[in-house]
């Protein structure tokens, strides 16, 4: 099967636990991401975030809709200023230890993996954004960070 790249929607940056949090959804399905697959992956979503530092409180998640039973969250947050912590939830993969098919019963497996390949593109363009507007201005911008997310298409759109 050739490699397909899949559609990448980018909903509103939203709060939790104290960190503003930007938001990616991948999926195949045109008609986005089910709401109670959402809905159970932003429930588990505290459990995935760092303590404060210091550091401005920002996360960017990917929220993937695999083409099997599968969901994966992925939560990407800045700590020790420029450092990414990574914390990862997956559902509906016995692979991983999921203990059923259901994709909106989120699990925290413990593995070392920080994302497949349809949901490592908002990295680079994170990690840009993040010099931009917090680590290269005199006064850090968050509202700037937070507004500057990759744009909506697929996983392989560039701009």
């Amino acid at each position: 099967m050739p490699f397909t790249e899949k559609l990448l929607t980018v909903p509103p940056p939203i709060e939790v636990a104290g960190r503003r949090i930007k938001r990616y959804h991948v999926t195949t399905d045109p008609a986005g991401i089910a709401p109670e697959v959402a809905q159970a992956a932003y429930t588990i979503l505290p459990k995935l975030l760092p303590e404060p530092d210091g550091t401005p409180a920002a996360t960017f998640v990917v929220l993937h809709r695999g083409g099997d039973d599968g969901a994966y969250l992925n939560a990407y947050s800045w700590v020790w200023d420029n450092v990414l912590h990574f914390r990862g939830a997956a559902a509906g993969q016995p692979v991983l230890g999921c203990p059923d098919l259901d994709p909106a019963h989120f699990i925290t497996p413990e593995l070392p993996w920080i994302g497949c390949v349809w949901e490592l593109s908002p990295i680079l363009h994170e990690r840009d954004a993040w010099v931009r507007h917090i680590l290269a201005p005199e006064t850090p911008d968050i509202e700037a960070y937070l507004a500057d997310s990759l744009p909506e298409g697929t996983t392989g759109d560039r701009s």
